[in-house]
């Protein structure tokens, strides 16, 4: 990995389906994912009206009193609003210093992994005094989900599988995507305060949209030192999970990255982590890795977000899903 930049591939080739070019992109996304695990792509196929609009949203929503936001308030299935100080990073010193908006696939109660208790599923929890957010976010929903599927092809193929290898795995996505506000932050806050403490990220892969505002660093492994993420217009950030590390035997790198919004304006991102279903199976062997070499034992992309999640936020201590 550069000192200075991360990769930028152009993916538009894969989103308009063109198998042609599917060798070259994910020899790109290889070499990505085993150096830096970080990389922007290009051409991402997501219209610029759909980002504005949930854009245009998030700022609304964020700009709202604290008392009403609170009435959407994250809940046991990891959906709602999260204020201040409501998420600290494993080993952190200090809770981030952000505000976050969740989604997931939207369920009904009467969906047959919702009444059973599957974790983290159900209906959203939208707010009832801001409908065009639940619109906004739902159309951009959907079209990053498109872009990961999409991506996750090429992902297969540089792993040597065949470009429907997550699909079976994919058909009720554990898919949440985060709308972020990181308010500027000052020198007084001193070192130990982050919009996002240092951390890995939980699933298999993360897509990003990000404002103009630097703020996410990522560590280069040789030189020990952290690389800014610079916005790069029309770009999303792409970056490899523990997820998806784990399923590769490491192959793959899960790398720490951190938020720390320097620039003395508030700061907008959108994260989308996008999982698999909360049963698919996560196995090193199913990438031809034999049992011997095997580093991880198999689990389920659920459990193994769950208990992430119950690491990093307050509000999971005590939560049964």
């Amino acid at each position: 990995m550069s000192e200075q930049a991360l990769p930028i591939i152009d993916v538009g080739p894969v989103r308009a389906g063109d198998l042609g070019s599917m060798a070259s992109i994910s020899a790109q996304i290889n070499d990505a994912c085993m150096t830096a695990g970080f990389f922007y792509i290009r051409n991402h196929g997501i219209d610029e009206t759909v980002i504005d609009n949930v854009v245009a949203a998030s700022r609304a929503f964020f700009a709202l009193p604290a008392e009403l936001k609170q009435k959407v308030s994250i809940n046991k299935r990891h959906r709602g609003f999260s204020a201040l100080g409501d998420a600290t990073m494993y080993g952190a010193k200090r809770p981030d210093c952000k505000e976050f908006f969740t989604m997931g696939l939207e369920l009904s109660e009467d969906d047959p992994d919702v009444k059973a208790g599957q974790p983290l599923r159900g209906p959203n929890n939208w707010p009832d005094f801001m409908p065009e957010l639940r619109a906004a976010m739902s159309a951009y929903y959907e079209a990053v989900g498109c872009c990961g599927a999409d991506l996750l092809k090429a992902i297969a193929h540089s792993l040597g599988m065949g470009v429907d290898f997550f699909i079976d795995r994919y058909r009720k996505r554990l898919q949440r995507t985060q709308l972020i506000y990181y308010p500027p932050q000052s020198a007084e806050m001193g070192p130990h305060q982050f919009g996002v403490a240092p951390h890995t990220d939980f699933g298999c892969i993360t897509l990003l949209w990000q404002d103009n505002n630097s703020g996410l660093e990522v560590l280069n492994r040789a030189s020990k030192s952290w690389i800014s993420a610079t916005p790069i217009e029309g770009t999303l950030v792409v970056n490899v999970g523990d997820l998806l590390a784990r399923w590769t035997n490491d192959r793959y790198t899960s790398t720490p990255h951190r938020v720390i919004n320097r620039s003395g304006y508030e700061r907008f991102s959108i994260a989308t982590f996008y999982d698999p279903d909360f049963n698919a199976m996560v196995d090193p062997c199913d990438l031809d890795i034999s049992p011997a070499e095997r580093r991880y034992e198999p689990i389920t992309a659920g459990q193994h977000i769950v208990n992430r999640l119950d690491q990093s936020f307050g509000y999971r201590k005590g939560a049964t899903v």
